[in-house]
């Protein structure tokens, strides 16, 4: 019996709340930040134990651990200011995207070889900000509320966005859609995902409203992460942006109609535990995943690929968010977003369980499918090991905890 398939899950499932748990004593004592600390110990596990290294496919991370990581931070989102920072956000998630994965592409074509349309695949997918490495920096942070709600916003829409632009390359690069099939198929199954989410949850909500206990109504928000995910991708639309947008429509409308107190509370506590317990996975397989030796092998395209993506970054923030926000300004005298706050959006780009994902994804006859999965690697190691690390050095030198935002609900109090 030791030796059923059954029983070899369940112990390395034990195995790996082990090492979570361990992790996190640890982290606490050294002040090193948790995804951080799991990613090192991923990669270490692979490193020195090559027979126990797993083969993390896409699938796991996409399916099974994604949607209920971006439920519980939609479902989360401080909902009057999601409404009041959401023109910001959408800026940020879908022009954003598309200009990063752009600027990566030329950048690397012109500074390494790589054809234009691997490098679009490649922008694509390092492209977007990871939701589940953004929010467990961004709450570590104590980072404003509304600061917050920006950063956690723009990384569950663009995440979406990314990889709906990933799909898209991949089947441009094969020949399969032209470029203005390409933007039509673009608009169509970012707006389709957003109905069927908003559906999905305005349904559950409802339902919900019409039950009295409150684990059938817990059990309900699990249909909505992982339903609404497998519902939208069923019909060729993005599960993620149909999901995050239950979400939204959940904890916003969700609350007001259909859920008790009761059932508020039961929600926050399990879902927490459940986001806890996903995020640690990702950025344990995150580390399992990475072979060191491909990244090694690919250290210059690396290299100029964080460039790329960095100075891409500083553009979309500075220049596109930080312009919209002060030409808002004069229009309407709204105040416009500090600068504090554009330097904590600009370092808070990271990449991660999404990015290694998509690289793992890509079809094995894809051209230049090594090197590409390389570079993503890579940057993805940078984007944690380097700008996560340092994150918290950029709040306190900017000054963002103690910079009041625009608006007449802005708050400087931790998230």
């Amino acid at each position: 019996m030791n030796d059923t398939p059954i029983v070899q899950v369940v112990e390395a499932f034990v195995a790996l709340l082990v090492v979570l748990a361990f992790v996190a004593l640890v982290t606490r004592r050294v002040g090193l930040p948790y995804a951080v600390a799991l990613v090192l110990m991923g990669l270490a596990i692979s490193a020195v134990s090559p027979p126990l290294h797993l083969q993390v496919s896409p699938q796991l991370v996409l399916l099974v651990l994604l949607p209920g990581l971006v439920f519980e931070a939609a479902y989360s989102l401080d909902q009057e200011d999601l409404v009041d920072a959401l023109a910001g956000v959408l800026l940020l998630a879908v022009p954003g995207v598309l200009v990063v994965a752009a600027f990566v592409a030329v950048v690397l074509h012109l500074a390494t070889g790589l054809s234009l349309s691997s490098g679009f695949v490649l922008g694509a997918m390092v492209s977007a900000t990871d939701p589940a490495s953004v929010t467990a920096s961004i709450r570590r942070l104590r980072a404003p509320v509304r600061l917050a709600t920006v950063v956690e916003g723009e990384s569950l829409l663009n995440d979406g966005t990314g990889i709906v632009a990933f799909t898209i390359a991949i089947a441009a690069t094969t020949g399969h859609v032209g470029l203005g099939d390409a933007g039509l198929r673009f608009v169509a199954v970012t707006l389709g995902s957003v109905a069927v989410g908003i559906a999905s949850g305005f349904v559950i909500s409802r339902i919900a409203a019409l039950i009295e206990d409150h684990l059938v109504e817990l059990t309900l928000t699990l249909v909505a992460a992982y339903g609404t995910y497998l519902v939208a991708d069923r019909v060729g639309l993005s599960g993620i942006i149909a999901t995050v947008a239950a979400g939204v429509v959940l904890g916003s409308y969700g609350r007001r109609v259909g859920l008790s107190q009761r059932v508020q509370e039961a929600i926050d506590v399990v879902w927490e535990f459940l986001a806890f317990l996903l995020t640690a996975l990702v950025f344990l397989l995150i580390g399992l995943a990475i072979p060191v030796s491909r990244i090694a092998d690919a250290l210059v395209p690396i290299a100029w690929g964080v460039v790329a993506i960095l100075v891409a970054r500083a553009g979309v923030v500075y220049l596109m968010l930080g312009g919209a926000s002060a030409l808002a300004e004069r229009l309407t005298g709204r105040e416009r977003l500090p600068l504090a706050w554009l330097h904590v959006m600009f370092w808070a780009g990271l990449r991660g369980a999404v990015a290694v994902a998509l690289a793992l994804a890509l079809p094995a006859d894809f051209p230049d499918r090594a090197e590409l999965q390389g570079i993503t690697f890579g940057i993805v190691l940078f984007t944690l090991l380097v700008q996560a690390t340092s994150a918290d050095r950029i709040v306190r030198w900017s000054g963002a905890r103690t910079t009041p935002g625009p608006g007449p609900i802005a708050r400087s109090g931790p998230a």
